[in-house]
């Protein structure tokens, strides 16, 4: 099949030049003029590649660049720029170009450059579903044929889960699986966004709006428009927001802050939250009618310290990663370590599982990782003691065992529960406010 490649220039000259080279070479090939339409007709087509000047009429290159890389963050861009322009080019890599050409234009250093980018692009996408290791524990198992079940629909998806489990490669994974696959997956972190500008991210503002606003600007849903937009930790946008973001999930609509214009949207959301958003509700920091038009389809994340010896599985996914990152050739952990990790807590989940394997085999001298490599946190973690052994002591006063069994067991929940104090009540079938009596009745340090 062959591939697409859009190129974006108001040089005639260069436009006819590329198109009749790359045509020989077998590529499909879109032209515009001006950038501003690049987004609609990359909404409406599969493009493959994007090679773009860095002096547009309508538009910067450089802000053309970060929209097309918010839309569809895996495709390809190579910038054009005049010689004089190089310091701006560099910059575009880091904005996210793949790399630069410099004018005048030889076709055959662009068609190099063409091929090793499509072929990266090609190795990222055949391995998408690979980079989440989905291990063999039955709730994982179960979690995966679920999310390729509700993929090709336009559902929308909830995923639940804690700090680092992986929630974006769930949503990753259903939207590879989806129709929209070969759309843009945009993904938000709303904790990340200041609540005064949350709905200008999302939405959209035009010039003038409110302070700050220099330019119209397109929001995420926009940016979107007919691929997918995921939005982790979407309890932390307010209650304003939220309103906002109902009637674009009811209507289908949006209007950028300050316009009343009405802008059709096709977009599938899923969105995720570590927190229990049903609890949210009933505290009144969520509304209900938003919470039942995310979930039509939840799917539960587990934590990594209920998968079993997936543990070890990701283990050596990450300690593999490393190798390749840190030019070792550390082959695996020694016994000792293993035991350590598979009896570790990892409430960071995923992330703190990585950060960890790629310590340690910076630090790991020899073919193993030895307990030498490990941070002091994998050290110091407690011994799980039973209930027994919480009520025999060297005395048998029955109040002291009474309180020391009761703290173990509100100490254990607390950890089961990530240190959510809500969800930790939940676990222990009493509401918060006796949640808290008890931490400070009990002396528990969090």
């Amino acid at each position: 099949m062959k591939k697409t490649i859009l190129v974006i220039d108001d040089d005639h000259y260069i436009i006819n030049l590329l198109e009749n080279f790359l045509k020989r070479e077998g590529y499909k090939i879109f032209t515009l003029g001006k950038g501003k339409p690049a987004l609609d007709l990359m909404r409406e087509e599969t493009i493959d590649l994007v090679l773009c000047d860095i002096r547009l009429p309508d538009i910067d290159g450089t802000e053309l660049l970060t929209q097309i890389k918010r839309a569809t963050p895996d495709i390809p861009v190579i910038m054009m720029t005049a010689y004089a322009e190089i310091r701006t080019a560099v910059e575009t890599i880091k904005s996210g170009a793949y790399d630069y050409v410099t004018k005048p234009i030889f076709p055959e250093e662009i068609s190099a450059i063409i091929k090793k980018a499509l072929r990266k692009k090609l190795a990222l996408e055949t391995a998408s579903d690979q980079d989440f290791i989905t291990g063999n524990s039955p709730l994982m198992l179960q979690l995966i044929d679920q999310s390729k079940l509700v993929a090709p629909t336009d559902m929308s998806v909830l995923i639940q889960g804690e700090t680092g489990s992986g929630k974006e490669y769930v949503a990753r994974l259903i939207h590879n699986h989806s129709r929209r696959k070969g759309k843009g997956f945009v993904a938000i972190d709303c904790g990340a966004i200041p609540k005064e500008l949350a709905a200008s991210e999302l939405f959209g503002h035009i010039k003038g709006s409110f302070t700050g606003a220099v330019n119209n600007k397109s929001g995420y849903f926009e940016q979107a428009n007919g691929g997918t937009i995921f939005l982790d930790e979407i309890g932390n946008l307010s209650y304003e927001t939220q309103v906002k973001l109902l009637r674009a999930i009811q209507q289908k609509v949006i209007s950028r802050v300050g316009d009343t214009k009405i802008i059709p949207i096709d977009v599938r959301l899923i969105s995720a939250s570590n927190r229990n958003l049903m609890e949210a509700v009933a505290e009144g920091q969520f509304r209900e009618d938003l919470y039942h038009r995310l979930n039509e389809f939840k799917v539960e994340l587990p934590p990594l310290r209920k998968r079993g010896d997936d543990i070890l599985i990701f283990t050596q996914h990450f300690l593999d990663e490393a190798n390749g990152e840190l030019n070792k050739e550390v082959k695996g952990l020694d016994e000792e370590v293993a035991q350590i990790f598979k009896n570790y807590a990892w409430f960071g989940n995923l992330r703190e599982l990585r950060n960890v394997v790629k310590r340690s085999v910076l630090i790991a001298r020899g073919e193993y990782v030895t307990r030498e490599c490990l941070p002091g946190e994998l050290m110091q973690q407690p011994k799980p003691a039973t209930i027994s052994e919480a009520i025999i002591g060297e005395s048998f006063d029955l109040k002291d065992a009474t309180h020391e069994a009761e703290k173990l067991v509100v100490e254990r929940a607390l950890r089961e529960a990530n240190y959510n104090k809500s969800l930790a009540a939940k676990i222990l079938k009493i509401d918060r406010k006796t949640l808290y009596n008890k931490i400070n009745q009990l002396g528990i340090e969090l």
